[in-house]
């Protein structure tokens, strides 16, 4: 099968396009870097913006279009307007690309989402469902909101079939950011006062990520749906770090301070949304997923977290 894929240098990426050479897949990666890293089995393609010259992309055919590639959510964003920022690169980029598949003959286009279409959080017990009504709030999921629904009218307009997937925070083996230094305080023993919170948030690992990706590619029931995607298993915060503590041989230490003690701290000090990251529940009903392909996470959290945390202890 002939598979395009954009954002193969990325976390997300990466995976995809392994399992892809594994499946046989003949992979084309659309690149920034013309010297990228891949394996030499993948063609790579040049291009910075997919607003310009994504024609190049399908001069040959495409069956499978799976879209990684993103601006992704930021801490701090330093642009003097994100939105306007988030749009030309999330949804005029994607939109562009979208539409010279479609033109090209492609099938299939995968589209790699964000829960930030549904919301940035759940109350506890009542998760976020496929079929609510978008609420983004910031603008990186206002952008990915907004690609969504251009796609689903491209899908009714030219009859390619659109897939999307709504991840919520991904996790694995070369994890970053906020994941990685929380790995990094579990693994010097770190005191967090972070040991009674009774929240719930759901994960995905990449590995069930990428499983159900690739489910995606030729399911025929995957056609023109939106799916989110989740381990599961929801963890509290304080779970999640005794997990990780596990998996990377140590004994965590947390001290059992109130969440609402924390909460009116972070307000104090201007980090209510640190706060709502550490306390706040956000829960996915993947049911809708399961159901209509037949799919099952097939890597527990548990098995997740060590193996992610192998990784981590081995770049130490």
């Amino acid at each position: 099968m002939e598979t395009l894929l954009t954002g193969a240098t990325g976390f997300v990426g990466r995976a995809v396009c392994a399992r892809l050479l594994a499946a046989d897949h003949s992979v084309t990666a659309l690149v920034r870097n013309p010297n990228a890293s891949l394996d030499e089995r993948v063609q790579l393609i040049q291009n910075g913006d997919f607003t310009k010259g994504a024609a190049a992309c399908f001069q040959q055919q495409r069956d499978i279009v799976i879209h990684c590639a993103a601006r992704v959510h930021v801490m701090n964003d330093s642009a003097t307007d994100p939105l306007a920022e988030f749009r030309r690169a999330n949804v005029e980029g994607t939109l562009a690309l979208a539409s010279q598949a479609a033109q090209a003959g492609v099938k299939r286009f995968i589209f790699i989402s964000s829960i930030k279409v549904n919301g940035e959080g759940t109350a506890l017990g009542r998760p976020y469902t496929a079929f609510d009504e978008p609420a983004p709030q910031d603008p990186y999921g206002i952008s990915k909101f907004e690609a969504e629904e251009g796609l689903k009218a491209l899908a009714v307009e030219t009859g390619m079939e659109v897939v999307i997937i709504r991840p919520v925070l991904v996790y694995g083996p070369g994890v970053k950011a906020n994941f990685q230094s929380m790995m990094n305080w579990m693994n010097k023993g770190v005191p967090l006062p972070l040991g009674a919170i009774h929240n719930k948030r759901s994960l995905v690992a990449l590995d069930n990520l990428v499983d159900l990706i690739m489910t995606c590619v030729d399911h025929p029931a995957a056609a023109n749906q939106t799916f989110l995607v989740s381990d599961g298993e929801d963890l509290s915060t304080t779970e999640l770090l005794k997990r990780t503590a596990r998996a990377l041989g140590k004994t965590p230490r947390l001290l059992p301070i109130p969440a609402g003690l924390l909460e009116l701290g972070a307000a104090m000090l201007g980090k209510r949304a640190v706060a709502q990251r550490l306390c706040g529940s956000l829960q996915v009903d993947i049911r809708h997923t399961c159901e209509t392909l037949g799919w099952q996470p097939p890597v527990s959290v548990d098995d997740a977290l060590k193996k992610t945390a192998d990784v981590f202890l081995a770049g130490r």
